[in-house]
Formats: structure tokens, sequence, C-alpha cells
């Protein structure tokens, strides 16, 4: 259903969430919803997550069998907003179709790798369906308002190696590649990256001055990761950040 790796030989703090239910192609039901969820509270305090599918998939879309359809919406969207929330980068690794409510995870992540000819995509009009407006709204932040016409109105899919050319994609490569970047982000100052991705997930919600971003960079400031971080700069070796 979900896999969840503590990968501390990547890297200190390194979380692996595995879709794995590849006779469905990771299609997420509403089991996988719930085990989401979980991963996200029990790993609140990870240095890095890395979100990917069993081969042969990312995540081919939602499996609403056994649950009301507005159930599921809303328990999606509750694992969606949870990455968002998430206090660490979350990194989505896609090898393979990522198509509906998996184009969606790739959307909620920070960051982005792909391999070439992997496809994301949310073929909702070939299914007569209407995507809700904060999905439409994170994709076409996230990849551009050009790729969400493109996804919404032409139902196109989108080869990873076009995205990446667009900058939707921000790397290429494989789960090994994901993995690596893990640790190189698992060694840089937590509270930075946490503050930043505050102030981002802020200034798309259009709250430009947020007290949340404030006081998290104000904390980050008076941290002892920063004085650790002027030290090491200082004495030209690298930095060791505690997140404290």
């Amino acid at each position: 259903m979900v896999r969840v790796e503590q990968r501390d030989d990547i890297g200190d703090g390194v979380v692996l969430i595995t879709l794995d239910r590849p006779d469905r192609r990771n299609a997420v039901d509403h089991e996988t919803l719930l085990a989401l969820v979980d991963a996200q509270r029990q790993h609140a305090d990870a240095r890095v997550v890395v979100l990917t599918g069993a081969p042969p998939a990312f995540c081919a879309g939602a499996d609403l069998q056994g649950v009301r359809e507005d159930v599921f919406s809303a328990d999606l969207r509750r694992v969606l907003q949870g990455f968002t929330e998430m206090a660490c980068p979350v990194v989505a690794s896609i090898d393979g179709p990522a198509l509906g409510a998996g184009a969606q995870l790739v959307a909620v992540a920070d960051l982005r790798m792909s391999t070439p000819g992997s496809v994301v995509g949310i073929p909702a009009a070939k299914l007569g369906l209407v995507v809700e407006q904060w999905t439409i709204d994170r994709i076409a932040r996230e990849f551009g308002a050009s790729v969400a016409r493109g996804m919404f109105v032409g139902a196109e899919v989108y080869r990873g190696e076009r995205l990446h050319a667009m900058g939707a994609i921000h790397r290429l490569g494989h789960l090994d590649d994901a993995l690596a970047w893990a640790g190189e982000l698992a060694r840089l100052a937590p509270l930075s990256l946490s503050g930043h991705k505050i102030a981002l997930e802020a200034i798309a919600a259009g709250r430009v001055d947020d007290a949340d971003a404030a006081a998290a960079k104000a904390a980050a400031w008076a941290s002892e990761d920063a004085a650790e971080g002027r030290r090491a700069f200082l004495e030209k070796r690298p930095a060791v950040f505690r997140g404290r």
C-alpha cells in the first residue's frame, strides 16, 4: 500500500515514501490516502521526504472503489495540503505515469525529478469530470499557466523531458538520483529550508506579509545553525546544521 523507509544511509533524516500498489499502477485508494496522512504525521520531523511509486508507475490516478467520491476528495485534499505543510522539502521522484491524482501529488512537491520519458497529466476532460479549483491553481503556479491550459483544456500529457525544459521539473533522473539529491538537501540548514517553504506557500496564498513567514525568518536568524553557518564560513569548512 504505502512503504515508508528511514534512509539515514543517504542523509540524516531522509524519509522515502513509496506508493506500493503496482498491480493498480499505484492508483491511490482511500486506504492509501489514510496511510499517507499517517506517514506525514509520523515523520513530521524529517529533514527531507522523497515521494515515489513502485514500478511501473508513479501514480496512475485515483481508485474510488468502496468509498464515496466526496469522502475520497476530502481525504485527497488533506494529503495534498499535508505535503505542502510539512516543514521539510518534499521531493517527487517520477518514473512512469503520474496521472490525475498522481499529477496532483507531483504538483504539491517542493522539488521534482523525473525520468525523461515519464508522463504527467490530468485527463479529466476524457472522463467528463471537472477538477477542483485548488488543484487547477496549484498546477498553474507550479507548472505554468500554459501547461495548465494544455492539461485541463487540451487533456494533454507532458513528458518529463518537456516539463524539464519548461522549468516544471527541476532535474532529470531516477530514484537513486533523487535520493542523492535528498542527501544534499539534508545537509542544508533545516530552519532555512522550512522558513523559505513557509514564505513561498504564503505568497502562493496571497499573503505577502505573513506572520508565520516573519516568525520563521526571525527564528532562523537567531538560531544556533545561523551561528554555525557563520563560523563554518570563516573557518572554510562545511557547516553541520542541527535544526536549532
